[in-house]
């Protein structure tokens, strides 16, 4: 196969699977209506035009047989007159008068049979074309009906056209929107790992963040040897009552304080040097 055929073919099918998309069974339908009408039509013109002729045939027949009739009238008083020549000539005339009556009415016959012909084809054919049309208007509601649900179905599914652009934007966002979560997160390890320089001077190098991780600890256990000191001072009086003796918890919460404290000047000392 050449190149050419190939082409040729390839474009016929793309134009065929073109015009398949385009093509909508209603207005197909309306169209082949139209051309049934039109050809009707057609047909009730071609009745009329025989009846015409036919009717002109008649009228030319009647014409024939009044001057036959005349010439015939016209012959008798020629002979009851004694001219004999007149009416012979009246008749013959009258002769040929009755022979174009004769090819007229042969005519006419066949003329009248053709228009019956054609009537009875007209009516035939107007009986299929209301049935066209009655079937053409089933076929199209069909058609919507099973159009509109489809569209429904579609609209329901998510994958209309429309609703279909619509996920695909989301989804677009959804994932630009993660991949700015993890570079985000990314930046932010760098940052705390040293490995990036925080330009604006707010960041803390790793050893300020351990320190200042060591200070918060110190400072919520201080609130709470403080709390406990408080609990040991409002219950002393129950347990020496009870013959447990109370210095050696005020004792160890002292001990407590003071190895909470010796860190947190450490901690001082450390900052201001």
């Amino acid at each position: 196969m050449s190149i050419l055929k190939r082409f040729a073919m390839i474009f016929r099918a793309k134009a065929n699977k073109a015009l398949d998309r385009a093509e909508d069974p209603r207005e197909t339908l309306d169209y082949s209506y139209q051309k049934q009408l039109e050809m009707l039509q057609k047909v009730r013109r071609g009745v009329a035009d025989v009846a015409t002729s036919r009717k002109r045939l008649e009228l030319q027949m009647n014409q024939l047989r009044q001057q036959s009739d005349k010439l015939k009238e016209q012959a008798q008083k020629a002979l009851s007159m004694g001219r004999e020549d007149l009416a012979r000539e009246a008749l013959t005339r009258r002769s040929g008068l009755e022979q174009q009556l004769a090819d007229l009415s042969t005519q006419h016959a066949a003329l009248q049979g053709e228009e019956e012909k054609l009537t009875l084809a007209a009516q035939r054919l107007q009986t299929k074309v209301e049935a066209f049309r009655t079937r053409k208007e089933t076929i199209k509601a069909t058609y919507t009906a099973a159009e509109a649900q489809t569209r429904i179905g579609e609209a329901f599914a998510g994958i209309s056209e429309e609703l279909g652009d619509v996920g695909l934007a989301i989804q677009r966002a959804e994932d630009k929107t993660a991949e700015l979560q993890a570079r985000s997160g990314a930046i932010d390890e760098l940052l705390a790992s040293g490995v990036l320089d925080d330009v604006t001077g707010t960041g803390k190098d790793d050893i300020s963040r351990e320190l200042d991780m060591l200070a918060s600890s110190n400072e919520v256990e201080r609130e709470l040897a403080a709390m406990k000191a408080q609990l040991a001072g409002g219950t002393q009086q129950p347990r020496e009552l009870e013959g447990q003796p109370a210095q050696s918890d005020q004792a160890g919460s002292g001990a407590e304080q003071s190895a909470q404290v010796r860190p947190e000047q450490a901690q001082r000392q450390g900052e201001g040097s």
